[in-house]
């Protein structure tokens, strides 16, 4: 489960891309917290290398402070160069407290089915939580299941506090039956017994035949 974490931010007074690659060489990562009905868009700086921790300690709630002011946020967009390596700009949510709202969180499939292959059809699905118990992911318990069994959002694992935010006959995830693969050597027998007949080298062979003839006659 989320726990929060205090995330200290400088206010940008410089916008654009010059500005935010100066941020990124001194290792801060640009930033912008979503208005709401209630309070202002903010643009910002996080330290790279803290946010980077909280990310690996699988922390999901936000107490941003900025200026003076503090708000409690999740992570909305995560934006990366072309090549995925560095983290350009982190854009997050405001939520309240205590109050549940909806998330997108990662389906892990779990187990092994008696016969056929897992397909899962659905990367991630629409929970309704509180801020401070998003899960990182929920699960999908395949075990032991059979070759044409489909499986549903109703069928996800979900931890204490957490619901739904689909219907529940939202497919996830389908076991389907392995491709065969053509073993080394397989149909060789079939090919050479049914090997085509070569046009060309058969009229060839009539026109050569019919060649004969008339030098005999």
């Amino acid at each position: 489960m989320s726990s929060s974490e205090i995330l200290q931010g400088d206010p940008r007074t410089q916008l654009g891309t010059r500005a935010s690659r100066r941020l990124r060489a001194d290792g801060r990562i640009p930033a912008s917290l979503q208005a709401d009905d209630e309070s202002p868009h903010v643009d910002f700086s996080v330290d790279e290398r803290l946010f980077l921790a909280s990310r690996r300690h699988h922390t999901h709630l936000y107490d941003i402070e900025v200026g003076g002011d503090s708000a409690s946020a999740v992570v909305r967009e995560l934006q990366w160069d072309a090549l995925g390596d560095r983290l350009h700009h982190i854009e997050f949510r405001r939520v309240k407290r205590g109050v549940k709202a909806e998330f997108s969180v990662r389906v892990v499939i779990t187990g092994h089915p008696r016969s056929g292959i897992a397909t899962q059809l659905v990367e991630q699905i629409t929970i309704r939580s509180i801020p401070s118990m998003i899960p990182d992911s929920v699960e999908l318990d395949v075990n032991d299941l059979d070759e044409g069994a489909h499986l549903s959002a109703a069928d996800l694992i979900l931890p204490e506090e957490v619901e739904l935010a689909v219907p529940g006959e939202t497919e996830v995830a389908v076991v389907v039956a392995p491709k065969h693969i053509a073993e080394p050597g397989e149909g060789e027998e079939e090919d050479e017994a049914a090997e085509p007949e070569i046009i060309g080298e058969s009229k060839a062979e009539e026109d050569a035949g019919d060649d004969g003839d008339s030098e005999g006659s």
